[in-house]
């Protein structure tokens, strides 16, 4: 494909097919468990179409700015951002470098986005700066498959899922990543994904502490 067909892919399709598609069940029933524990001033990498927000307590959450690079994923979560009855803020920003000063945030919420940033150690590099010491990650993922034979698939398909689904990764490690940056892992769920989603390997989620809290 290409260079001019696939930025308008990625500009006019991309968002919308992820969208649709990490508005499925399976995806659902995990926000499910873990959003509603964020709490205080609430930072989102990879705020995407605004998929959580359904999710939040409104009795814990302060402000929630939601952080992502995609204008037109940004652009969907707008009428849902406004519904709220808390403060919610939108920055077109990377997560790699988040214009947020250090220490703002009680909670940071990643969700289905290690497995798109670029370079996730830079993103948890600064995921970390802005967390308060006595702060916590709240994280779902998908990522590498436990089994062979989706492991050598995931690695197959890799190259063309990333063009289709907006850069995602199929065979990352969400939790070797977070570990890796200095979090200590409190609480973690863990579960496979079904038919359709089987390529996306493992189905992660949990809260971790930043090292000064660890």
């Amino acid at each position: 494909m290409c260079q001019t067909c696939l930025s308008w892919y990625a500009r006019c399709v991309a968002p919308y097919l992820v969208h649709a598609g990490c508005s499925a069940g399976a995806f659902a029933r995990m926000r499910r468990r873990v959003i509603p524990r964020a709490k205080g001033i609430v930072v989102e990498v990879g705020f995407g179409s605004g998929l959580n927000l359904p999710y939040y307590d409104p009795a814990k959450v302060e402000w929630l700015i939601g952080v992502d690079p995609d204008g037109t994923m940004l652009g969907l979560a707008g009428p849902r951002s406004r519904a709220l009855p808390f403060r919610v803020e939108c920055l077109r920003a990377s997560g790699e470098s988040l214009p947020l000063a250090d220490g703002l945030a009680d909670t940071v919420v990643v969700t289905y986005a290690f497995c798109t940033i670029p370079d996730p150690e830079a993103a948890l590099g600064e995921i970390r700066r802005i967390l308060k010491p006595t702060g916590q990650l709240i994280f779902i993922e998908h990522g590498q498959a436990e089994g062979k034979w989706c492991r050598s698939w995931q690695r197959r398909l890799n190259e063309l899922w990333g063009r289709l689904a907006g850069g995602c990764h199929l065979d990352r490690d969400p939790l070797s990543l977070i570990r890796a940056a200095g979090f200590s892992l409190t609480e973690q769920q863990h579960g496979r994904f079904a038919l359709p989603f089987w390529q996306l390997g493992s189905h992660h989620a949990g809260i971790a502490a930043p090292p000064a809290a660890a």
